[in-house]
């Protein structure tokens, strides 16, 4: 058996779907029978798995919702019963994401890294009209914090590193160097290694790994004397730029508005924002996780919003055209409704009153997506940043980012953003008024 290179990503689900769908297979079906085998044994279920298992069986509503939702999934979900499902999220919740190795009809040994496990369990799941109304409930997703907080403590344990290597699972064999490296740069000449001659690179935990820094030199901040220019604050792939958004809207099934009363916590400075422009991209679990300013100015304000984890819009699957699935396909929800998980996943805001009063007041949200259940603020209100200052960083996972701009901010979005393109760090963005 030849070992066969993997596909580096997907173009609209980056790093969240797997881009082999033999890999993708292959991963549900070996946590479907691991699942299985510790149910049918009896086997007693970790803490937090038993908690938040407790959490949903006190209340009947929540009950009768998840067995709506096994009857409502996609055929295509081998997952039947809520014990079943238990069972195997108990197989995630004490190991760190891990590379998984398939082999495809040619019996060639394939593989790729699964970044966002836990999602994967719950992919098809969420794509239903009853998990669209359990996910969004505030008591599920204060069992489900509860359950992922669980997770990050242990992934920033010592434990945690042990797929920070060269072994089949591993996060440095040459496979996943491939894959982590492509489009970004030799990883350690691109990142802050704290032992750059160790197999994994002086990480202590997957944590440590997954926050790793990015060496200044390879992201420079790109003409930062001239103020007219907007950067990138996320290493991103473009999913939307809107403009005139509306102050308030509605969430319909086959649309994903932007409403800026919701996306900014019902504030109201979102007001100000009334008739302007929203630029939206997103991270793969392989992209380098932290924030940076896109301008020079104050901060004014920050804030942490509480929301849901993996309640997506529910769709009739993947939509003609799209560049990596079949039309009809379930799976990826989550991906297809970021415009609306900007109003209702768990999200930092960050106030920055640019230096420039072309650009003025503007806001950074960084969504948290799925397993990315802690969204990291490090500036501070009064706080002065330049272009490229770091601030604030994602915990885990891969998310989502938007800025927004007010409608007197005339911005001219460079060339090469277009959706699915995939962006780096501090690079331009966009300009507003003269050169």
């Amino acid at each position: 058996m030849s070992q066969q290179p993997p596909k580096t990503r997907l173009t609209r689900y980056g790093g969240w779907l797997p881009a082999s769908r033999t890999v993708h297979h292959s991963f549900i079906k070996h946590h479907v029978h691991g699942g299985r085998q510790r149910h049918e044994a009896g086997n007693t279920l970790t803490a937090p798995v038993a908690k938040f298992r407790d959490a949903i069986n006190a209340d009947p509503e929540m009950v009768d919702l998840w067995k709506q939702i096994f009857l409502q999934s996609s055929t295509k979900d081998e997952v039947k019963t809520f014990d079943h499902f238990l069972h195997m999220i108990d197989g995630i919740i004490f190991t760190p994401p891990k590379f998984h190795m398939a082999k495809d009809e040619q019996g060639n040994i394939i593989g790729e890294p699964i970044g966002v496990p836990m999602l994967l369990l719950f992919d098809l799941l969420s794509n239903t009209g009853a998990a669209y109304d359990l996910f969004r409930r505030p008591a599920f997703n204060v069992a489900l914090k509860d359950l992922l907080d669980a997770w990050g403590e242990y992934l920033q344990t010592p434990d945690s590193a042990k797929t920070l290597n060269d072994g089949d699972e591993g996060w440095f064999t040459s496979f996943s160097i491939q894959n982590l490296e492509h489009g970004r740069g030799v990883f350690n000449e691109t990142y802050v290694c704290p032992d750059p001659s160790s197999v994994s690179r002086g990480y202590t935990s997957w944590d440590a790994f997954f926050t790793r820094q990015i060496q200044p030199q390879v992201r420079p901040v790109m003409f930062s004397e001239n103020k007219s220019f907007i950067h990138s604050a996320c290493e991103s792939t473009v999913y939307r730029i809107q403009t005139s958004v509306k102050h308030h809207d509605q969430f319909w099934l086959k649309g994903q508005v932007y409403s800026l009363h919701d996306m900014l916590n019902r504030d109201e400075q979102a007001k100000i924002f009334e008739g302007g422009t929203v630029y939206q991209a997103f991270l793969s679990p392989q992209d380098y996780h932290r924030w940076h300013c896109p301008v020079d100015g104050t901060i004014v304000r920050t804030e942490l919003v509480p929301g849901t984890y993996y309640a997506v819009i529910p769709d009739s699957g993947a939509p003609d055209g799209d560049p990596d699935l079949h039309p009809g396909d379930p799976h990826g929800a989550l991906i297809r409704s970021q415009g609306w998980l900007t109003h209702s996943s768990a999200r930092a805001i960050i106030y920055i009153q640019a230096d420039n009063p072309d650009i003025g007041l503007m806001a950074f949200i960084g969504v948290g997506m799925a397993e990315v259940s802690t969204c990291d603020i490090l500036v501070k209100e009064g706080q002065k940043v330049k272009t490229g200052d770091e601030v604030g960083m994602y915990h885990f996972g891969g998310s989502s980012h938007a800025l927004i701009f007010r409608p007197q901010t005339k911005i001219t979005f460079a060339d090469e953003v277009k959706l699915d393109k995939h962006l780096l760090v501090n690079s331009v963005l966009a300009q507003v008024g003269g050169a």
